[in-house]
């Protein structure tokens, strides 16, 4: 079904300490950081400024759904990619900013649509479906419990099959 990628959700289920120091669950829900767009739905479940972390901070995302970790931290997304066919790769990919910064102009891609590229180390597992990973030299077929360890290197994701494809990820900030 076309545009069924604008559907992806994810849920985030958060835990703490009650009023009597005891754990328990806090929140359970789908994430309130999702962002459809016309070739991927990305939804942030937590984004962290800096380490170590304190087991009280929020989910620091306050600025929308941003493709980049803030520098010094990370971000832990779920991502579901349209099939090839149902939207201009052309447009390549964007996010509650504009057009990501990394976006390489098609002129200069080899002909190749949506390359980008990212200050961080991304660790990218596929939950479902087949998606392929390209490099300015060549690329990849990754399938759903495959995971690729993207480090800031032009890239692009293709999905040449006729149904969507979920990914998880965690950006972590590098230089």
């Amino acid at each position: 079904m076309t545009g069924e990628h604008l559907q992806a959700q994810a849920r985030r289920v958060i835990t703490g300490v009650n009023a009597d120091g005891k754990s328990c669950f806090v929140s359970d829900g789908l994430t309130p950081h999702r962002l459809p767009g016309p070739g991927i739905t990305k939804c942030d479940i937590w984004r962290i400024s800096d380490l170590p972390v304190s087991y009280n901070d929020a989910d620091g995302i306050n600025d929308g759904v941003v493709t980049e970790p803030p520098n010094g931290g990370l971000v832990f997304r779920q991502a579901t990619f349209a099939p090839d066919s149902e939207w201009d790769q052309t447009l390549g990919y964007s996010d509650s900013k504009g057009q990501l910064r990394g976006t390489v102009p098609l002129e200069e891609s080899g002909g190749v649509p949506g390359f980008h590229f990212t200050d961080s180390v991304d660790i990218v597992t596929v939950l479902n479906g087949e998606i392929v990973a390209v490099t300015e030299t060549e690329e990849k077929v990754l399938r759903a419990g495959d995971t690729i360890i993207m480090r800031g290197v032009k890239h692009a994701w293709c999905n040449r099959t006729d149904r969507p494809v979920t990914v998880q990820s965690i950006m972590i900030s590098a230089e």
